[in-house]
């Protein structure tokens, strides 16, 4: 048993001790008390030392676990509250703390619903039922979506990464006519744009599989894992999105904002590395440094014709050369609605 949780134990008996009326214990009763009570949790013999008890009863009085507890000697050698309605579960709470609380259980509810959450249902019951939040709505409102394919998959992918084991994954992509199996090593779960991802060392390169393409996944046992140990904020570091080219460096992107989209951009910016090159009154130029990839392409192209991409060169074509497409698309359709 961790020493946190034979912490608790002892607290907890410790409390039943002193707010028991018809009784009186002495600091010998109570290292008796917390030894039988760990006995019984663990289902074998606990000694507790005096030293132990009585730093117990110190951190109880202090403020150092928000306890406070009135904890008084009498007659020179029995322990018990001052207060005799005293209990360190019934700690009186401010009106802000109860906002704060309010608040935090207001967004946990918004998760709980997510298949990963599940065992945290009866948490959030209890602590809407102590604040007496039931009743309010929420007032800050996160954009997911439980409704998206592939949610099912998080908990067997999240113990794989945590147990290191290998999986074989049936995936379908968007291209594909059938699906083909893969056998991976699975490294991070990745959110990204209301969608998840699975990032994964498949023959010896990696590759992100978006969990709402995934069919069936089985452990694979005879495999040796391989862990990469990445660290999330390190690996995508020089990317907007999950797409993360192992040979690719990142590039100076420059790009000009119209006046009337550039607070929009200064105060979100694309990536960490965002600064502003020149500020006039028709807008403002901005510089981030990522690897081009097609999430960093549909982001930019998302800002329509506010935005002008300057350099690179080869962005640039890309995108002005998907705009004439589009404005090809839409002539084309302006005709069919003539005809």
């Amino acid at each position: 048993m961790s020493s946190n949780k034979n912490a608790l134990i002892r607290y907890k008996t410790l409390d039943k001790c002193l707010k028991n009326k018809y009784r009186k214990y002495t600091l010998e009763d109570l290292i008796d008390a917390c030894s039988e009570a760990l006995f019984e949790f663990e289902g074998k013999e606990s000694f507790v030392s005096k030293r132990t008890v009585q730093l117990d009863l110190q951190n109880m009085r202090s403020e150092k676990f928000g306890y406070e507890a009135p904890i008084e000697v009498y007659e020179r050698r029995y322990y018990r509250y001052s207060d005799p309605d005293y209990s360190i579960h019934n700690i009186s709470v401010n009106e802000s703390d109860l906002k704060a609380m309010n608040n935090a259980v207001q967004i946990l509810k918004q998760f709980k619903d997510f298949s990963m959450f599940k065992e945290m249902n009866g948490v959030i019951q209890k602590l809407e039922d102590s604040i007496h939040s039931t009743s309010q709505k929420s007032i800050i409102h996160l954009d997911k979506n439980e409704q998206l394919k592939g949610l099912e998959h998080i908990d067997t992918l999240y113990d794989a990464i945590l147990n290191k084991k290998v999986l074989r994954i049936s995936y379908k992509s968007f291209k594909a006519r059938a699906s083909d199996l893969y056998t991976v090593h699975p490294q991070l779960l990745k959110e990204y744009n209301n969608r998840w991802f699975l990032i994964c060392l498949y023959k010896g390169k990696m590759y992100n599989l978006a969990l709402d393409r995934m069919e069936t996944i089985e452990l694979d046992e005879k495999t040796e894992y391989i862990d990469k140990n990445l660290d999330g904020d390190e690996y995508f570091k020089d990317v907007v999105g999950v797409t993360v080219s192992e040979s690719m460096a990142p590039r100076n992107v420059v790009f000009f904002v119209d006046s009337s989209n550039a607070p929009y951009v200064k105060t979100k910016p694309f990536h960490a590395s965002q600064e502003i090159v020149n500020e006039s009154n028709d807008g403002t130029i901005f510089k981030i440094c990522v690897q081009l990839n097609f999430e960093l392409e549909r982001l930019l192209l998302g800002f329509g014709e506010s935005l002008i991409v300057h350099k690179p060169r080869k962005l640039r074509i890309r995108l002005q050369e998907k705009f004439k497409t589009a404005k090809k698309n839409y002539e084309n359709l302006i005709l069919e609605d003539e005809n």
